[in-house]
């Protein structure tokens, strides 16, 4: 089990990879269509945006955190 201390970053990971996941699916499908190397432009796509992702996650959530606590009551 992870320790959970680690529970931010973890949380992130998943997190990016997901969202990641998903937006690259939809571009893949936008730009290429349902091509029969629709499922290696897609990994491909989504390796490279999730490399991406997780790090800027990890950057940007200490400042939505402190954005959402000034926007709710």
């Amino acid at each position: 089990m992870i320790p959970a201390r680690f529970a931010p970053i973890l949380f992130g990971f998943i997190l990016s990879g997901l969202m990641s996941l998903m937006v690259s699916g939809i571009a893949t499908y936008r730009a290429a269509g349902l091509a029969p190397d629709f499922a290696v432009l897609w990994m491909g796509g989504w390796l490279a945006s999730w490399m991406i992702a997780f790090p800027v996650v990890l950057v940007i959530a200490p400042l939505t955190r402190k954005l959402v606590a000034k926007l709710v009551r």
